[in-house]
């Protein structure tokens, strides 16, 4: 009997042990996120086509003196910084959320369609209604991304087998693609608005500016909080419908609420920057790398990471063409499909 106590306690020591370290794993893969995403900060503020030295940048920081590299620094890339920050976080909390809530590991607002959804609201709005106040896209976009979401669910949902992972993959192409043909359709009738949207269109932070953050970052900021808010019943969602039941999570009631963050945050996002892809999707799976699969930690960690993935690709894409620009979306798609099409492959091993 003794013998048993003593190999039970000796059990939970263990335990015990093996949950201290990856709470203390966990905490420090926080650290370096935030680490990380200092860095981005600085070097998407002091490069540029023309670049400026760090200690010139932080004397621009704390003196605005009217200098030329004061002009820049808070004209220009203050702004573009805020802004991918705002929308960074907004795309990679959208993703592990949309992940945890259809239990898909490929799902992702820009695969699912939903950022085109948001894309095309904001044309609609442009075109039709003559709506170019930022304030008034936001709502615009959100409206896209539900009609867009719903329509690549249940798309997904016909037939044998329900919404499989493939199937949503598929079906939130198809969906984009028809959303993507509308709002460039619309577009190309009217060249006034192609010549003001042509840079948004592709996912771009070079257009940000000091009104930017203020009027996305309540949508971003009450998606964010009600994204965190739903990570208990989101683990227990991942257990399984019956399984989350029994631990008393209210399925209906996450899954609205799930899929109003997401909108939310896609919306803003979107109306922002542009239809932005691959964020939500990549960022996600290297959240749960570091951390597992436990939301306490993915989602903070999606919401430090995928800001400095979206500053670094801007950095990347206003050197790498210099005195030229690429647009942050181009270079993000440049990067994600081949991590989509590895994600692909490695479930097809997986399940053969």
């Amino acid at each position: 009997m003794s013998t048993k106590v003593a190999t039970a306690a000796h059990d939970r020591d263990e335990t015990d042990r093996g949950a201290s370290r990856r709470t203390s794993t966990r905490t420090l893969a926080v650290l370096g996120a935030l680490l990380l995403l200092g860095v981005a900060v600085a070097l998407s503020l002091a490069v540029g086509s023309r670049s400026l030295a760090l200690p010139t940048v932080l004397h621009a920081l704390l003196h605005d003196d009217g200098s030329t590299a004061g002009s820049v620094i808070w004209d220009v890339r203050v702004p573009r910084t805020l802004a991918g920050i705002a929308a960074g976080a907004a795309l990679g909390v959208a993703g592990a959320l949309i992940q945890a809530l259809t239990r898909n590991p490929l799902a992702d607002p820009g695969l699912l369609g939903v950022n085109a959804g948001a894309a095309t609201g904001v044309v609609l709005s442009l075109t039709v209604l003559g709506v170019s106040s930022l304030w008034a896209s936001v709502w615009f976009a959100m409206a896209g991304a539900v009609i867009a979401g719903l329509l690549a669910y249940s798309l997904a949902s016909g037939g044998r087998g329900g919404a499989t992972p493939e199937r949503l993959a598929l079906g939130g192409a198809v969906i984009a693609a028809v959303f993507t043909g509308v709002s460039q359709t619309l577009m190309l009738l009217d060249a006034q608005v192609l010549d003001q949207l042509r840079f948004w269109s592709v996912g771009s932070l070079a257009r940000a500016d000091g009104d930017t953050l203020t009027t996305v970052g309540p949508f971003i900021g009450a998606g964010l909080l009600l994204a965190l808010a739903l990570v208990r019943p989101l683990n227990a969602l991942a257990l399984g419908d019956d399984a989350a039941r029994a631990l008393g999570a209210d399925l209906n009631r996450t899954r609205v609420l799930g899929l109003l963050a997401v909108t939310t945050l896609c919306g803003a996002a979107t109306s922002a920057v542009g239809p932005l892809v691959f964020v939500g999707l990549a960022v996600p799976h290297m959240a749960r790398m570091i951390a597992g699969a436990d939301q306490r930690w993915t989602l903070p960690l999606s919401l430090l990471l995928a800001p400095s993935l979206l500053l670094f690709a801007d950095v990347l894409g206003r050197v790498v063409v210099r005195p030229d620009e690429l647009d942050a979306g181009v270079v993000t798609a440049v990067v994600g499909a081949p991590v989509f099409i590895a994600l692909v492959r490695h479930r097809r091993v997986v399940s053969s």
